[in-house]
């Protein structure tokens, strides 16, 4: 299967780019339009290597390492990303929280404009949850991956403690309350929740209980 590229055409496109078969690769390209037929020279310009510091926070710690891009990469504030640090022989699932260039800090920019490129940690993250029992709150932490769900109105458990998710602090500030909201751990601030009591011997209904319901033993 050929290599496709979008080049100008002489024959039927000479101003905007269409797409063409590669026919010959190397020093002298040679393609052929897909929309009239037409085989001619062309050049073709290939995306260049960036290489970008990244600074990535987990928790309290940080650390930096070089991720290598093309030219033509865009980053934005909030992009995903999976940084790969050749070095460390690691890769990193990070949120990008903020970019340098060398003038000043942008909400986006290409790989070779950029200096620096700031990211949070997603691979695994620490929830911080405030637990109401009676009239204290008790603060605890969750160390998840960054994919681990919260759902409001669900019971979780952390520090041996059972709550129940009652409403959820994003990073952009807004806040949930709504039952049966999900979002995952990469994308919380806070998480409010109550004590969930467990149930002691002989509270509820169960299977074994239920057996003996109307006899006499």
């Amino acid at each position: 299967m050929n290599e496709e590229v979008e080049v100008v055409c002489p024959s039927c496109s000479p101003k905007i780019e269409v797409p063409h078969d590669v026919l010959k690769s190397g020093q002298n390209i040679i393609v052929q339009c897909q929309e009239c037929g037409n085989v001619h020279p062309t050049t073709i310009e290939r995306p260049k290597n960036a290489n970008v510091k990244v600074i990535i926070s987990r928790g309290e710690d940080s650390f930096s390492c070089i991720h290598r891009m093309t030219s033509e990469d865009v980053v934005r504030v909030e992009d995903e990303m999976i940084i790969d640090d050749e070095v460390a022989d690691e890769v990193y699932p990070i949120i990008v929280t903020a970019i340098d260039t060398d003038e000043k800090r942008v909400n986006a920019a290409k790989a070779p404009d950029i200096s620096t490129i700031w990211g949070r940690a997603i691979d695994e993250v620490i929830v911080r949850i405030s637990i109401h029992k009676g009239r204290n709150t008790q603060a605890v932490e969750k160390r998840v991956p960054g994919g681990y769900e919260f759902t409001i109105g669900n019971n979780d458990k952390a520090d041996s403690i059972d709550f129940r998710v009652t409403k959820i602090k994003k990073r952009d500030g807004t806040f949930l309350s709504s039952r049966g909201t999900v979002v995952e751990a990469k994308d919380i601030k806070r998480v409010f929740a109550d004590e969930a009591k467990r149930q002691g011997w002989g509270e509820g209904r169960t299977a074994w209980s239920m057996r003996g319901k109307g006899r006499s033993w």
